[in-house]
């Protein structure tokens, strides 16, 4: 090889290392942050707010509808939202100035009770991998895009899958983990579905289970040594086997019904779940094969009715879990025993992310209050509190994310992004 065309294939080997390198440490590149469980790895954020909220960096407006919130990763903002059109966008920013940069048409715009303008619109956060963004809309249109917008593949969980739509469309964000995407169309071909990530081609669906899909998003975890995805529907939690989709285990949970939202959380091989309309949590202990050839066992270890949390989701710092349970207290609960180390009606019912053991909270009625409270098992512990201005008038069901010093929060066809850097 002469020096030219040497020289020439390392800038193209560079440019290839760069285009596919992981998102930055402080990036928050898909639904519920870096490890998929709504806490941040950030330090160094404002101890308090003044008077009026942090200073906001930018606002931008032309989402359109959808309760989707955003990923951060690259210098870029990805988002959905519903286009006046009839159709749903993936929609991508300028993470310094808010300034769109493109928007990609997915699907058919809508979703479940079209007649109530609260709950229709896109639900899916953007999932970052690379130079590649993994989507899902309301109607089960999934899609790998490039970080520019370009479609690389496409797929319909309804007519590719057997899926079906349920009352309030599909919600889920999708799972990247190693060469395949995870998504849950539900119905009798398998709950869940694996996908090769580059080629969009089927590698397994969930045969031996087979239950109907809803509202949350699966993780993944690995239990006695084996890499497996949880995900739980209206009657069931399970863990399925990466490799190959075998249902490793499964438990009951006949107490889920009307929509079943949050995402599952596990730690050393216990599952917690949580869910609205009465249904309460329940933590699982997995126990692995005792032998080669052997089965997973699972037992319920508790079942309580406080933390019947409906969308905003639970979150597990240390040995505690918070969220909001019905009709608007925010609790902190003991992981292990269930027991409730403190609950609250101040801040409302709404959504939480957890960054620099703080928690960010926000009410899911207008005007979207932001509360800014210690994430400790101690107390409610409240430090400031802030209402965007200008509210959209519907429910924030957009969770809050805090990626590279900034806040961001959604209200609809409104991104705000605020600097809560401490300087």
């Amino acid at each position: 090889m002469n020096r030219h065309a040497c020289c020439l294939a390392s800038l193209v080997a560079i440019v290839m290392a760069l285009a596919g390198s992981p998102a930055s440490a402080d990036d928050w590149p898909q639904w519920r942050g870096p490890d998929r469980n709504g806490v941040s790895k950030e330090t160094g954020l404002l101890r308090q707010w003044p008077e009026g909220g942090p200073p906001l960096a930018w606002k931008a407006a032309g989402l359109g509808a959808g309760h989707s919130t955003v990923s951060v990763a690259n210098g870029r903002v990805y988002t959905m939202g519903d286009g006046p059109d009839g159709s749903s966008y993936v929609r991508a920013l300028d993470e310094k100035s808010g300034e769109s940069l493109w928007s990609t048409k997915l699907g058919k715009a809508g979703g479940g009770g079209d007649s109530d303008p609260n709950r229709t619109g896109t639900r899916c956060t953007p999932t970052v991998d690379g130079d590649r963004l993994y989507v899902l809309g309301q109607y089960g249109d999934v899609a790998c895009l490039t970080a520019d917008g370009k479609d690389v593949w496409r797929a319909n969980l309804v007519n590719d899958y057997g899926g079906k739509v349920q009352m309030w469309a599909y919600a889920e964000s999708p799972l990247v983990d190693g060469a395949k995407v995870i998504v849950t169309p539900g119905g009798s071909k398998g709950t869940m579905l694996a996908l090769d990530k580059a080629t969009g081609k089927p590698l397994w669906q969930s045969k031996e289970w087979t239950d109907a899909a809803q509202y949350s998003s699966p993780i993944v975890a690995t239990i006695g040594g084996v890499r497996q995805y949880v995900q739980q529907t209206e009657k069931s939690v399970a863990g399925i086997g990466a490799d190959d989709g075998r249902l490793l285990w499964k438990a009951g949970r006949p107490e889920g019904r009307v929509a079943v939202i949050p995402t599952p959380v596990e730690k050393d091989g216990f599952v917690y779940v949580a869910a609205g309309y009465g249904a309460g949590c329940h933590l699982f202990q997995v126990t692995p094969p005792a032998a080669a050839g052997g089965s997973f066992s699972v037992k319920q270890v508790y079942a309580n009715k406080d933390m019947k949390n409906t969308s905003g989701g639970v979150i597990l710092l240390g040995d505690h879990v918070y969220g909001a349970n019905d009709p608007g207290i925010l609790t902190c609960m003991d992981f292990k025993t269930g027991k409730v180390a403190w609950s609250d009606r101040g801040p409302g019912k709404g959504s939480l992310t957890i960054a620099d053991s703080r928690i960010y909270y926000r009410n899911e009625q207008p005007p979207g209050t932001v509360t800014l409270l210690e994430a400790t098992p101690e107390g409610y512990k409240e430090i400031s509190t802030f209402s965007p201005p200008d509210p959209g008038g519907k429910s924030t069901w957009s969770h809050p994310v805090v990626a590279n010093g900034r806040l961001y929060l959604r209200d609809q066809d409104v991104l705000r992004c605020y600097d809560i850097q401490e300087k």
